[in-house]
C-alpha cells in the first residue's frame, strides 16, 4: 500500500476534527498522522492527513471527505512538488562522557538542544519523517526516555495554493 499525503482545508470550528476522524474510523481507514493548524484566514484550518492505501481507497476517502459540509477543498500533495516537515522532541539520557557525542549528532542533524540537566537532554529535530527516524535510531544506544512527534505537515512548492 502506498502512502498518500492529503492537504485538506476545513471550516475552523468545533467538531470538524471529530467528524473527519469519525469518517476514517467508520470506514476502517487508518490515519498514519494528522496535523491541524489555523491558516492565514482565521475561519479556515488546514489539515495534513497521511494515509496508506491503493488508488481505490484514496478515491473513497476523497469522495467521503468531499461530502462533509465543513470540508472546503482537498488535494493530494505530490512529493516531488511539496515541502514536508515534522517536529520531534527527543529526551535522551546523557552522561558527561557521552554528552559531546550526542551534541555532535544533534549538530549534524541541524537539531537544537532545548533542555539539559546532569542526566538527560531534550533535543528538537525537524525534517521529513526519514530524517527524524534516522536521528531517533542514532539516539537509541544512549537511552531514549521520551519521544513526541508532531506528524507530517506539508505545503506545495511554488506559487500554487489550494
Amino acid at each position: 500500500m502506498s502512502r498518500h499525503i492529503l492537504s485538506v482545508l476545513v471550516e475552523n470550528h468545533s467538531g470538524v476534527l471529530s467528524k473527519i476522524a469519525g469518517l476514517f474510523s467508520r470506514r476502517g481507514y487508518n490515519i498514519d498522522s494528522l496535523t491541524v493548524g489555523i491558516t492565514e484566514d482565521p475561519t479556515i484550518s488546514r489539515m495534513t492527513i497521511v494515509v496508506r492505501g491503493d488508488d481505490y481507497i484514496l478515491e473513497q476517502i476523497t469522495k467521503q471527505l468531499n461530502k462533509l459540509v465543513d470540508v472546503i477543498k482537498i488535494i493530494e500533495l505530490d512529493p516531488s512538488k511539496s515541502v514536508y516537515r515534522e517536529l520531534a522532541l527527543v529526551k535522551v539520557s546523557c552522561l558527561p562522557n557521552n554528552r559531546s557525542l550526542i551534541t555532535e549528532t544533534v549538530n549534524i542533524f541541524r537539531g537544537n538542544i532545548v533542555d539539559i540537566n546532569n542526566k538527560s537532554m531534550t533535543i528538537e529535530v525537524t525534517g521529513d519523517d526519514e530524517k527524524i527516524t534516522a536521528f531517533i535510531e542514532l539516539m537509541k544506544p544512549y537511552g531514549i526516555r521520551e519521544i513526541i512527534r508532531t506528524g507530517l505537515t506539508a505545503l506545495e512548492r511554488g506559487n500554487k495554493c489550494i
